[in-house]
C-alpha cells in the first residue's frame, strides 16, 4: 500500500493539481482536504490517475457539486491498494472515520428498534434496543415498532425459555438463590440458579436465534411430531403443552407476512430522488417473510445517478457486517457501477455467495414496487414536515432575501413555467407561495396565443406581460374605488381579494438567463421597476438574476434553495397537468375532424363523456351510440376514425420525475 499527496498555497484547484505522471494508475482511494486539513471528500477508483485527472479540468465543465468540492479543497492525497475490493473496504473505513461533508450520508428518518441477543455473554440475554450495534451481540430486524417485538418475544419465551432479565436482576437472583417471576412461570430456564447449565442454556439461545432468523419449519415439524407421539403415548399434559408451544410459534409467524414463496433471504431496496435529496427504503426479507423495514433520507452532495446511490448505500449499510446479517440476495432498482466487486466484498463478509440484481418480474418485482412507493411517501412526508415548520420557512425567506439582495423577505412568491410538446399546445402556469406555503386558490393557467412554435423565451415574455398588465388594470380599478383607508384591493361585490391586485415580492421563472431576461424585459416595458425577478435552472439548481454574468450559488443545504426548488417544481407540475388536459382534448378533436356529420357541439359532447382519446378508443360502438346526439352509423364512423393504425403502438410518454406512464403520450 503506497501513498501520495499534493497541496496548495493559493486559491483554486489548479494550484494543488498533482504533477503530470505523479499519480499512479493502480486502484486506490483518495481524500480531498480543505485548508484546515479536514477531509471533505473520499472516493475510490480503478485507476487513480484517470479518476483524479477528471477533477482538474475547467470548472465550467464540472458538475456544480463537484465544482464546489474541488474549490473548497486545498489538497489531495491517495493510497494505492492491491484490489478493487480493498479499495471499497478502505473507502468505507475513511468515510466512517472522517465523516466528509461532500459524501452522501444516509440518516434515519426515525429510530428503529432491533431485537438483540448478547451471544458474547456466558448466559446470553434477549432484549429490544436501539442505536449503534455492539460487538458480541447478534441483531435481528430492525422492526417498525418496539411493542411488536416485545409481544413476539413474550410469546416465544414459552417455547424458548432463555434469559431476558438485566444484569442486575440476574446477579441478584444468583445471590439469593431464587429465580425471578419469569423463572416461576416457565418463561425462563433460570440459569441464574442452576436449573440449566450454560451449555443447555446456549442450546436454547441457538434454537431461538435460528427460529427468529427464518429457520422456523424444522422446529414446528419437530414439535408437531413430539406432540403426536405424546398423544399416542397418552401423555396428554405434555401433548397439550407442545400444542400450546406450536400455537405460540404460529402466532409469532402470523405477524410476519409471507411475500416471497421461495423462502428467499433478501434485502429489497428502492429510492425516491429529487435534485436535492434522496430517500431510501429497505425491506428485510428472511425465509420469505418481511422481518423488518427501515428508511433513510440524505442530502445529494455527490455527483452521480441511481447506480452510484445504490453503491454508496450498500457500502454504508453492509460494510462492517458479517454472517447472516448480510442476505444471500440484494434486490436494487439499478445495478451499481462495480457490481462484481461489490458482490465479492459482500460475499467475503457473509462467508457465502451474495448476489446483487434488479428484479424483472414476479413477486420480487412487485415487492420492490411496494418498497419504492414507501420511499416516495417517506420523501414526501420529509418534505412536508420541513415545509410546515414556521421557523424553517422564515429562515428560507430570509436566506432568499439575503442571497438576492432584496430589501425585505419575499412574503409572496410567484413562479411561472411554460410547457409545450414540439411547439404545440403551448401553455404556462403561475403558482403562488405566501409565507413559504402554497396558495392554490391563487394559481392561474395561461394559453399562449401570440407565439408560434417552440419558443420558451417568447412564451415567458407573453405570460409575464399578461399577468402584470392585469395587475396594473386591477390597481387602476382599485384607485378609482379608493376609500379613506386606501385603494380597494377587495372586490366590493364578492368581498374577495381581486385576482391580480397583489404585487409579488419575487417573481421566479423556470429557466436560465434567457427566460430571466424575457421576464425582466416584460416588466420594464410595462413600467414596473419594483418587482425583483430571478430564474432557477433545473439541471444545475443555479439562481440567475437579470443582467448578471454569473449565477447566485446557494448552499445545497440552504432552506432558501429548498423553497425555491419547491416553488419551481410546483409550477412545473401545474403546467404539465394543464398541458396534458389540453393535448388530450385536441387529440380527440383532431381525430374526429374527418367524421362526416360530426360538428363542434357533438365533438365536445364526446370529449366530455369519455374524457380522453384513450377511453374513446376502448369504448365499443354501442357505448359510443349511447352518447346524446350520436346514432349507430355515426358511432361506427367514430370508432373507425379513432382506431390506431394497424401494427403501430399508441404513443407512450413517461414522466421522468415520477416514472409515471402518461396516457396517450400526454
Amino acid at each position: 500500500m503506497a501513498s501520495g499527496r499534493t497541496s496548495r498555497t493559493s486559491r483554486g484547484p489548479l494550484a494543488y493539481r498533482p504533477e503530470p505522471g505523479s499519480i499512479p494508475t493502480q486502484p486506490g482511494v483518495y481524500r480531498f482536504r480543505d485548508a484546515k486539513g479536514r477531509v471533505v471528500y473520499v472516493g475510490k477508483a480503478k485507476s487513480l490517475r484517470a479518476r483524479l485527472s477528471s477533477y482538474f479540468q475547467d470548472i465550467a465543465n464540472l458538475h456544480p457539486r463537484t465544482a464546489t468540492m474541488v474549490t473548497t479543497a486545498a489538497s489531495v492525497e491517495w493510497t494505492v491498494v492491491a484490489t478493487e475490493v480493498e479499495a471499497l473496504q478502505l473507502e468505507y473505513s475513511w468515510i466512517k472515520e472522517f465523516d466528509p461533508r461532500f459524501n452522501v450520508k444516509y440518516r434515519d428518518d426515525k429510530s428503529y428498534p432491533w431485537l438483540a441477543v448478547t451471544t458474547g455473554e456466558e448466559f446470553p440475554r434477549v432484549m429490544v434496543g436501539r442505536g449503534a450495534k455492539r460487538k458480541g451481540t447478534r441483531y435481528f430486524g430492525p422492526y417498525s415498532h418496539a411493542w411488536a417485538i416485545r409481544e413476539t418475544v413474550d410469546v416465544l419465551l414459552r417455547v424458548f425459555p432463555m434469559r431476558s432479565c438485566s444484569a442486575g436482576v440476574f446477579k441478584r437472583s444468583q445471590q439469593i438463590g431464587r429465580p425471578c417471576l419469569l423463572g416461576y412461570i416457565d418463561k425462563c430456564a433460570a440459569p441464574c440458579v442452576g436449573k440449566v447449565t450454560a451449555e443447555e442454556h446456549r442450546a436454547i439461545v441457538d434454537d431461538f436465534c435460528d427460529f427468529i432468523g427464518g429457520r422456523s419449519k424444522p422446529f414446528m415439524t419437530r414439535i408437531r411430531k413430539e406432540m403426536m407421539a405424546a398423544s399416542e403415548a397418552q401423555e396428554y399434559e405434555r401433548a397439550a403443552r407442545l400444542r400450546d408451544d406450536l400455537g405460540a410459534m404460529e402466532r409469532a409467524l402470523e405477524k410476519q407476512a409471507v411475500v416471497l414463496g421461495d423462502g428467499a433471504d433478501a434485502d429489497v431496496i428502492a429510492f425516491a430522488e429529487d435534485p436535492l435529496e434522496v430517500a431510501v427504503q429497505i425491506f428485510y426479507v428472511r425465509g420469505g417473510r418481511i422481518r423488518g423495514q427501515r428508511g433513510w433520507v440524505a442530502d445529494r452532495v455527490e455527483e452521480g445517478g441511481t447506480p452510484e446511490l445504490v453503491e454508496n448505500f450498500l457500502l454504508q449499510m453492509h460494510a462492517g457486517e458479517s454472517g447472516d446479517a448480510i442476505p444471500r440476495e440484494v434486490l436494487v432498482p439499478a445495478l451499481p457501477p462495480e457490481t462484481e466487486t461489490l458482490e465479492q466484498l459482500l460475499s467475503e463478509l457473509r462467508g457465502a455467495r451474495v448476489g446483487i440484481r434488479v428484479p424483472q418480474r414476479g413477486d420480487k418485482k412487485a415487492l420492490q414496487e411496494t418498497v419504492a412507493r414507501n420511499a416516495l411517501q417517506a420523501l414526501g412526508l420529509h418534505k412536508t414536515k420541513r415545509a410546515s415548520d414556521l421557523t424553517t420557512r422564515n429562515r428560507a425567506l430570509e436566506e432568499i432575501a439575503e442571497a438576492l439582495d432584496l430589501e425585505e423577505a419575499p412574503l409572496r412568491i410567484e413562479c411561472f413555467d411554460v410547457s409545450n410538446l414540439q411547439g404545440t399546445e403551448v401553455v404556462a402556469s403561475m403558482v403562488v407561495f405566501e409565507d413559504g406555503l402554497s396558495r392554490k386558490s391563487e394559481y392561474r393557467r395561461f394559453v399562449i396565443r401570440a407565439v408560434d412554435g417552440q419558443n420558451d423565451v417568447a412564451s415567458m415574455h407573453e405570460v409575464i406581460t399578461r399577468r402584470f398588465k392585469r395587475l396594473l388594470d386591477e390597481q387602476s380599478n382599485s384607485l378609482e374605488q379608493q376609500t379613506d383607508s386606501g385603494p380597494m384591493l377587495v372586490d366590493p361585490e364578492t368581498g374577495r381579494p381581486r385576482k391580480f391586485a397583489y404585487a409579488p415580492g419575487l417573481v421566479v421563472v423556470d429557466g436560465g438567463p434567457p427566460q430571466v431576461a424575457a421576464a425582466q424585459r416584460a416588466l420594464t416595458e410595462l413600467g414596473i421597476d419594483d418587482v425583483p425577478v430571478c430564474g432557477l435552472a433545473k439541471r444545475l439548481e443555479e439562481v440567475w438574476l437579470p443582467s448578471e454574468q454569473d449565477p447566485v450559488i446557494l448552499p445545497r443545504s440552504s432552506e432558501g434553495l429548498y423553497l425555491l426548488q419547491r416553488v419551481r417544481d410546483e409550477a412545473h407540475r401545474f403546467a404539465i397537468n394543464h398541458h396534458r388536459g389540453r393535448r388530450s382534448k385536441s387529440m380527440v378533436e383532431s381525430a374526429l375532424d374527418d367524421v362526416p356529420g360530426l360538428g363542434e357541439v357533438r365533438r365536445k359532447t364526446l370529449l366530455k363523456h369519455f374524457g380522453s382519446l384513450r377511453k374513446l378508443r376502448l369504448a365499443e360502438v354501442d357505448e359510443i351510440a349511447q352518447v346524446p346526439g350520436i346514432g349507430p352509423r355515426t358511432a361506427a364512423a367514430i370508432k373507425e376514425a379513432v382506431a390506431p393504425d394497424p401494427g403501430q403502438d399508441a404513443p407512450v410518454s413517461v414522466n421522468t420525475a415520477t416514472g409515471e406512464i402518461l396516457e396517450d403520450g400526454a
